[in-house]
C-alpha cells in the first residue's frame, strides 16, 4: 500500500515596526525582519512546503494565534510545522509563577506581545509524531527565555523592547497580560507552562535529556543568540538570518540540525551565539537533514 505524502507547513512572521497604540507610543523600528521572513518561506518553497508569510502590520497576535491552530489540526505524525520570527523579544511581569527571574519573555507582534507561556502550550497541541522547527531571531531567544543583555555593537540594531518600556507597556496593559498567562495555566490543567523545565540538553551533545519527554510533538529551536546576549538587525538580514541560507547553500548542506546549528554558529561573532534546545523525544528529528518533508 502506497504511503501517504508527508504534509509540510511554514509560518514565518517579520516585523520591521510595531503599533505604536500598543506599545505606549513607541514603534521599534528595524529594518531586515521583512526579509528574514520572506527569505525563510523562500526556503521553506524550495523544499516543497506551502509557507504562509506574516509582515509588520499584517502579524497580529490573533493572525499568529490562528497560523500555529490551523497547523496543529492539519498535520500528524510525520509532518513538519517550520515556525520562524525575526522582531523584537520583550518581557511582561510573571503572573503565573512559573519563572525565578519573575518575567515572562515575549515575541513582540504588531498589537501586542506573544508570551513564551502561550508559545509553549500553542506547541503543545501538535499530534504526536508532528515535527516542529523553529528558528528565531530575537532578543532572549535562546530559549525564549532570561533577561540578561549586551549592548549591542556600534552600527546594528538590538531586536529588543528596552526594559522601560517593557515595563511602561505591561503597567498599561498588566490586566489583558496577566490573564493571558492564567488562560495558559488553566488549559495546561491548572499547571503553570513552563518553558525554562522544557528545553533539553543543548542537541551538539550526546544526551538529549528527557525533562521534555512528554512533549507530544518532536520540537527544534534554533535562535538567534544565547539568553544574555543581544539578536542584531542589519541591513538586509537579522545578523543570525543572514548566515543561515549561506550555510543551507541552496540545498548543498547534507549534515543534520545539530550540524547545521554548529556551522551557523562558527560563523558569527562571539558576541552572538545561536542557541539549539529541543522539546519532547527529538533525537530522531535532530539527526535528519533540515527542512526534510
Amino acid at each position: 500500500m502506497a504511503t501517504a505524502a508527508k504534509k509540510a507547513l511554514g509560518l514565518h512572521i517579520g516585523l520591521d515596526r510595531v503599533d505604536a497604540k500598543a506599545y505606549e507610543g513607541w514603534d521599534g523600528p528595524l529594518a531586515a525582519c521583512e526579509n528574514d521572513a520572506r527569505d525563510l518561506a523562500a526556503v521553506a518553497r524550495a523544499q516543497g512546503m506551502r509557507p504562509s508569510v506574516l509582515l509588520t502590520k499584517t502579524a497580529t497576535r490573533g493572525a499568529v494565534l490562528r497560523g500555529m491552530r490551523a497547523a496543529a489540526r492539519a498535520l500528524a505524525a510525520g509532518d513538519l510545522f517550520f515556525l520562524t520570527y525575526s522582531g523584537h523579544g520583550g518581557q511582561v511581569r510573571d503572573a503565573s509563577g512559573d519563572e525565578p527571574d519573575k518575567k515572562d519573555e515575549t515575541w513582540c507582534l504588531f498589537d501586542g506581545q506573544l508570551i513564551d507561556d502561550e508559545l509553549y502550550c500553542e506547541l503543545a497541541q501538535f499530534k504526536p509524531g508532528v515535527r516542529i522547527l523553529v528558528l528565531s531571531d530575537s532578543c532572549h531567544s535562546g530559549t525564549v527565555t532570561r533577561e540578561r543583555f549586551d549592548a549591542p555593537a556600534p552600527g546594528w540594531r538590538a531586536k529588543l523592547l528596552p526594559p522601560a518600556i517593557a515595563d511602561r507597556v505591561y503597567r498599561a496593559h498588566a490586566a489583558f497580560y496577566d490573564q493571558l498567562q492564567r488562560d495558559v495555566t488553566q488549559r495546561s490543567g491548572g499547571r503553570p507552562a513552563d518553558p525554562d523545565a522544557a528545553p533539553a540538553q543543548v542537541a551538539v551533545s550526546a544526551r538529549l535529556s528527557a525533562i521534555a519527554a512528554g512533549f507530544p510533538a518532536a520540537c527544534i529551536l534554533i535562535s538567534g543568540c544565547q539568553d544574555n546576549q543581544t539578536a542584531l538587525d542589519g541591513e538586509h538580514n537579522g545578523a543570525f538570518t543572514e548566515q543561515l541560507p549561506r550555510v543551507w547553500d541552496h540545498g548543498a548542506f547534507k549534515g543534520n540540525h545539530a550540524s547545521f546549528h554548529a556551522r551557523i554558529k562558527a560563523r558569527m561573532p562571539a558576541r552572538q551565539t545561536p542557541n539549539l534546545v529541543t522539546l519532547g523525544s527529538a533525537g530522531a528529528f535532530v539527526a535528519q537533514r533540515p527542512f526534510t518533508v
